[in-house]
């Protein structure tokens, strides 16, 4: 079992997370290695995060990993030192509503932490019209759901996924 917390200075839902997923070995010679596994940036909107997808894609820059994760869409990319950035939009609008709906739904720990999507796919439905929660909604059903796994290295990511 995953052991995780959230932390926040202010009204984001997390500015910190931790985790501690037992068995994990990310040094051979450390067997309790520590290190930052992502810096996360937010966007204003869907718009502006499918926006900078198809940019970085013209440059033949894809995430390693992209999914739903209920209160946020996030992709993730990976860059030459096996450094992850995140780049999110909030799949509620603002901050409050989102950790509003994290401490006061009953489904939301029941639900998946994540559905990972294919971007390519959310970005599609976008531009023929579907509206940012609609994304939301057909992405939790696995409507976007990627067509083959996402290849990420390193044991972090297989433990969690």
């Amino acid at each position: 079992m995953n052991t995780e917390a959230f932390a926040s200075n202010d009204e984001v839902h997390h500015r910190i997370a931790f985790f501690e997923i037992p068995g994990i070995v990310v040094d051979a010679d450390k067997p309790r290695h520590a290190r930052v596994q992502h810096i996360a940036f937010e966007y204003e909107t869907i718009d502006d995060l499918l926006g900078t997808y198809a940019r970085l894609k013209g440059m033949n820059i894809l995430p390693i990993v992209a999914a739903d994760q209920g209160v946020q869409t996030a992709l993730y990319y990976e860059d030459p030192d096996q450094n992850w950035v995140e780049l999110a939009v909030n799949n509620y609008g603002n901050e409050w509503t989102a950790t509003e709906y994290m401490k006061a739904s009953p489904s939301f720990g029941e639900r998946p932490r994540r559905v990972y999507i294919d971007p390519e796919k959310m970005f599609a439905a976008r531009v023929a019209g579907v509206s940012p929660w609609e994304l939301h909604e057909r992405a939790f059903a696995g409507e976007f759901a990627p067509t083959r796994p996402f290849e990420v290295h390193g044991p972090l990511y297989e433990a969690r996924a």
